[in-house]
């Protein structure tokens, strides 16, 4: 009966361990984020989330105190982008103090979901990067509990995109992979703590098309640039935006970062961060590490403990991918972002 019971324990112990071998953490030790727990939900198949996300954790856990916990699309055991229906470890979030996600058309099981959704009725705070604005998708025979989520929800319109984050998807508003991003910051927000230290905020992504609501604070405006590098002159065509107005491309300019509360339906409010910009290749932009580190800052309510500069150097190599679809790296597992990489 001994032998029996010390089994199940063991084969438990090692059902736990193939679970946890899902995701990563990373346990930080000092700085301002100490105590604090962020988790991070990746899955989308264009904008490389799955390698963008573990390196801006590793900067919050090791340069700034923060335990970070990085979860995936999984199939199989492995990180798989296009698997939109599986993320593993949802159940993290019960203790977090901060949800930083980077999703794409999602369509998660309800006992996965259940998790998300708790975290958000419960006020706590969001921040969203590129196409998380169309997170989740949820076909029209869905019987979830959740279908309102998706981002073509009738019954929420534009989903949780448009009604929690402040836009849902519209259209690529510079030319994709042709027309790059350079953030231009309003002076009337200049003097705000989350841009301490922040200069120039580049991305390799182009802008999107975007109308945050009234109640939303547009950090960043996107410059929709003639070429891919900073350096290249602003473009100056004009185009009809979703609603058929004629205008110049960047005149006005879209947004690409703003914050709002938000006021749930359980009465509680949200701190939510939303920027267009956050691929992998876009964090190589020293400027727009810094921006999401200050911002994590005050989501979480620590605003007054921003650095002047932030240190947000890389941990480790970091060579991102580019971007596109099914252009990510095959058969990499989790345990492979762990610090030291394990094989």
């Amino acid at each position: 009966m001994k032998r029996i019971s010390t089994l199940l324990l063991m084969i438990g112990v090692l059902a736990q361990t193939a679970l946890a071998g899902d995701w990563v953490t990373y346990e930080g030790t000092k700085g301002p984020g100490k105590g604090k727990h962020i988790v991070f939900l990746t899955g989308d198949e264009e904008y490389r989330s799955e390698e963008g996300m573990p390196q801006l954790a590793k900067i919050l856990a090791v340069h700034h105190g923060f335990k970070c916990t990085v979860l995936f699309s999984i199939k199989d055991g492995q990180i798989e982008p296009n698997t939109q229906n599986n993320e593993p470890g949802m159940e993290a979030l019960a203790s977090a103090d901060l949800c930083i996600m980077l999703l794409r058309f999602r369509g998660w099981p309800d006992d996965q979901m259940k998790h998300f959704a708790d975290y958000f009725l419960a006020g706590k705070p969001v921040m969203a990067l590129r196409t998380s604005t169309h997170a989740f998708d949820y076909k029209k025979d869905s019987q979830s509990v959740y279908k309102k989520f998706g981002w073509q929800s009738k019954e929420w319109s534009g989903g949780f995109g448009r009604q929690v984050l402040g836009e849902t998807w519209v259209s690529h508003w510079g030319n994709h992979k042709k027309e790059a991003t350079l953030g231009v910051i309003p002076e009337a927000v200049r003097k705000l703590p989350i841009f301490r230290g922040v200069e120039q905020i580049f991305g390799d992504t182009d802008v999107y098309e975007a109308a945050p609501p009234a109640d939303a604070t547009v950090l960043v405006y996107g410059q929709v640039l003639k070429g891919m590098n900073p350096t290249d002159a602003p473009a100056d065509y004009r185009k009809k935006t979703a609603k058929g107005v004629e205008q110049g491309v960047n005149d006005p300019m879209m947004p690409v970062a703003w914050i709002r509360d938000y006021k749930n339906e359980n009465g509680k409010v949200n701190r939510i961060f939303t920027t267009t910009l956050g691929s992998a290749t876009d964090l190589q932009s020293e400027g727009l590490r810094r921006l999401l580190v200050n911002g994590a800052l005050w989501s979480i309510g620590l605003e007054k403990k921003i650095p002047r500069k932030a240190k947000v150097d890389y941990v480790g190599d970091f060579k991102p991918t580019m971007y596109g679809f099914n252009s990510f790296k095959k058969g990499v597992k989790p345990a492979e972002h762990e610090m030291p990489a394990k094989p």
